[in-house]
C-alpha cells in the first residue's frame, strides 16, 4: 500500500516537552509513575524494547505490570494513548548475541508478550482495550519478516496499525529499510506500517515514507549532541518535524493522514 504522508510522532525524552507538539512517541520507561498529565494531542507509548533488550538482555517488567501501568497513565487522565507498543524482541544480530537466542525464538517471544498485552489489557478494562494495541513485525533479512507475519496468523487483522522492528540500526542506506517494507507488503498490502526510531536519511526518503503510514524518530537528539548542541532541546525535536514536513511539501504529500482506526 503507498502512503501520501507519514503521521509523525516525534520521540521526546522528556513528556513535559509534548505540550509543543500535537503526536508525540514516549518510552514507558519516562512515563512509568507519572501523575502529572502529558499535554499533547496523541501519544504512541513505546514499551522500552531497544533500552531493555540492549542493556538488560530482557525486560525487567512483566506484561503485567506493563499493562497495569498503561491502564493507571490511561484510565488517570495522565496520557492520551493512540496507541501502546508490545514488548518485543528486536533481531539485529548485536541484539541476538546479548539473548543467546535466534531470530526465530525471538519472533515467538514477541508474539507470545503481544498476546499476554492484548488479553491483559482486555481484562483490566473488563473488555476491549480503548487503544490500539501495536503489535511488532521483527526479523532481520526481508524474508524473516515475511515469515514472521505468517506467524501472527489472523492476529495480524485486515488494515492493522503494525511496527516494524529492528530497522533504526542500519539506514545509512535507505534501500535497506525499503527492501524489508516491500517484503511485507508484498505479503500483506493491507498492513498499515509505523517505523520505528527511522533515521533522518531515510525519514527524508520519499521511497521509505511512500511505505510507510507511521513512523517515529529521536534522530534530533543525536545529530544535536554529534553536532555539539543540546540534545534534549524540544526545539531541536521541533527542527526534525519541520524537516520532515517540508520534505512532504516538496513531494506535494499531505503533512497528516487522518487518524485511522
Amino acid at each position: 500500500m503507498m502512503y501520501d504522508a507519514v503521521k509523525f510522532y516525534v520521540g521526546l525524552h522528556q513528556p513535559s516537552d509534548a505540550k509543543h507538539f500535537d503526536l508525540a512517541c514516549i518510552s514507558i520507561n519516562r512515563l512509568r509513575g507519572r501523575k502529572k498529565q502529558v499535554p499533547c494531542g496523541d501519544v504512541m507509548v513505546d514499551s522500552g524494547a531497544f533500552t531493555e533488550i540492549s542493556s538488560h538482555g530482557c525486560y525487567r517488567h512483566s506484561v503485567e505490570e506493563y499493562a497495569a501501568e498503561l491502564h493507571r497513565l490511561f484510565t488517570a487522565g495522565v496520557v492520551k494513548i493512540a496507541a501502546a507498543v508490545a514488548q518485543d524482541y528486536m533481531c539485529e544480530p548485536f541484539i541476538l548475541a546479548k539473548t543467546g537466542l535466534t531470530i526465530e525464538e525471538h519472533q515467538r517471544l514477541t508474539i507470545e508478550r503481544y498476546d499476554a498485552l492484548v488479553a491483559e489489557l482486555d481484562r483490566l478494562f473488563g473488555g476491549k482495550c480503548p487503544f490500539h494495541i501495536m503489535p511488532v513485525v521483527q526479523g532481520f533479512a526481508p524474508q524473516d519478516y515475511v515469515n514472521h507475519i505468517r506467524m501472527y496468523g489472523d492476529r495480524l487483522k485486515p488494515g492493522m496499525w503494525v511496527g516494524v522492528g529492528s530497522v533504526c540500526k542500519r539506514q545509512g542506506d535507505p534501500r535497506s529499510i525499503i527492501a524489508v517494507l516491500q517484503a511485507i507488503a508484498s505479503e500483506r498490502p493491507d498492513l498499515l506500517l509505523h517505523g520505528f526510531g527511522v533515521k533522518i536519511t531515510s525519514l527524508l526518503h520519499a521511497g521509505v515514507r511512500a511505505l510507510l503510514a507511521t513512523a517515529d524518530s529521536m534522530a534530533w537528539s543525536f545529530a544535536a549532541r554529534k553536532q555539539g548542541r543540546d540534545a534534549n532541546d524540544w526545539r531541536e525535536a521541533d527542527r526534525l518535524v519541520q524537516r520532515v514536513r517540508e520534505a512532504a511539501n516538496q513531494n506535494n504529500e499531505p503533512w497528516q493522514m487522518e487518524m485511522f482506526a
